[in-house]
């Protein structure tokens, strides 16, 4: 430990596999003693060299914002993704102001035999200006984002949907830079809200990935981003996989939220980017959408599976990041890597249900 409080050598849980599979086939991961029992087909990010599991694990759950969690069945959801081969998590120092980074970190303290890539996000505490991108800030922000997570270097750091003005900023992508030169990030990258955003950010040569909403029910990106991902070797992560659970088929038009998830409080974009919730489609809609979708699931597989699975087949895809409140929903998404690829009648069926029913009210938005 240094004086600073920080860990003295690289966080133990950088992966040093190096799979670079494409395929949908799932492949084992060496050398963990047996104790992450999972077998996961791993992708590169291919600006940084990193790589991740097809399916990570997102921790927005973990520190707030869906309602509480206890640390006992936060610990367990970890767990439950981990040994199931998972080995990338995502979190950002505004989830539960550092809860959730915290979280990860105790686990990953308490496990020291795991190879897990770590990314977090940065930005979201402060009034969004351009103006609060700076360096200072940038190094004041990391700092904490390290004592959270208790290590010296950071895997991946991601601006965490800044203004559209700091995508185009040559001093913000100069300050980022100076976060790696100084051994305080690995690498870095961009969280969007829209496609324009992420084709601005991509053509900074070393920005690392962008994480953008993908799903059935946002498909934008698959003609917009990931193509032009593919040419550039950026990775995409693809966050809101279940449109805030519209698509695990379990919500009707009368379901209420708590007071204190976003899917109550965020519905209209009353506290962030409406985008984020239910992934801007209207509620009523969407619960209709959702369950002709929940018909369209073959054999095997629950309605979130098929989500799941049907972005992780998409070329350019690098890791989804679905959340997860229990161990048995962290193992249900985990396992959509042994389900068999879906036919392309299932895809087109998929396509077709978004554009009668979803495409009007996204399209144009994000």
């Amino acid at each position: 430990m240094t004086a600073d409080g920080f860990m003295s050598t690289q966080s133990p849980h950088v992966s040093e596999r190096r799979h670079s599979g494409c395929g949908w086939e799932a492949v084992p991961l060496p050398g963990l003693g047996g104790c992450q029992t999972g077998r996961m087909e791993e992708r590169e990010f291919g600006r940084s060299g990193q790589h991740a599991s097809v399916i990570g694990l997102g921790t927005w759950q973990l520190g707030a914002d869906w309602g509480e969690v206890e640390d006992k069945d936060a610990r367990q959801v970890l767990e439950a993704a981990a040994e199931s081969g998972v080995t990338f998590f995502d979190t950002a120092d505004v989830y539960g102001d550092g809860r959730s980074e915290q979280t990860v970190a105790a686990f990953l303290h308490g496990r020291p035999d795991l190879h897990v890539l770590v990314a977090t996000k940065m930005g979201r505490r402060v009034e969004q200006v351009p103006q609060n991108y700076v360096l200072d800030n940038f190094r004041d922000w990391n700092d904490r984002s390290r004592r959270n997570l208790g290590v010296d270097r950071i895997d991946l750091v991601q601006l965490h949907c800044p203004p559209t003005p700091v995508y185009s900023s040559d001093e913000v992508f100069d300050a980022l830079d100076t976060l790696v030169a100084e051994e305080r990030i690995a690498a870095y990258g961009v969280s969007v809200e829209t496609c324009a955003e992420a084709l601005t950010a991509m053509a900074r040569p070393n920005v690392a990935s962008v994480q953008i909403i993908l799903n059935p029910f946002r498909t934008k990106p698959l003609r917009e981003v990931l193509p032009a991902a593919r040419e550039a070797g950026v990775g995409i992560i693809a966050r809101v996989p279940l449109a805030s659970g519209l698509l695990s088929g379990r919500y009707t038009k009368d379901t209420v939220f708590g007071a204190d998830d976003h899917r109550t409080y965020n519905r209209h974009g009353e506290a962030f980017d409406q985008g984020e919730t239910f992934s801007g489609v209207d509620f009523a809609t969407g619960v209709e959408a959702a369950a002709e979708f929940t018909s369209l699931a073959p054999e095997g597989f629950t309605p979130a599976q098929l989500a799941l699975a049907w972005i992780a087949q998409q070329p350019g895809v690098t890791t989804v990041i679905p959340g997860a409140r229990s161990a048995a929903q962290a193992r249900a998404n985990a396992t959509v890597t042994h389900l068999p690829r879906l036919s392309q009648d299932t895809l087109d069926a998929i396509g077709d249900l978004y554009d009668r029913r979803i495409k009007d009210q996204v399209e144009s938005r994000w």
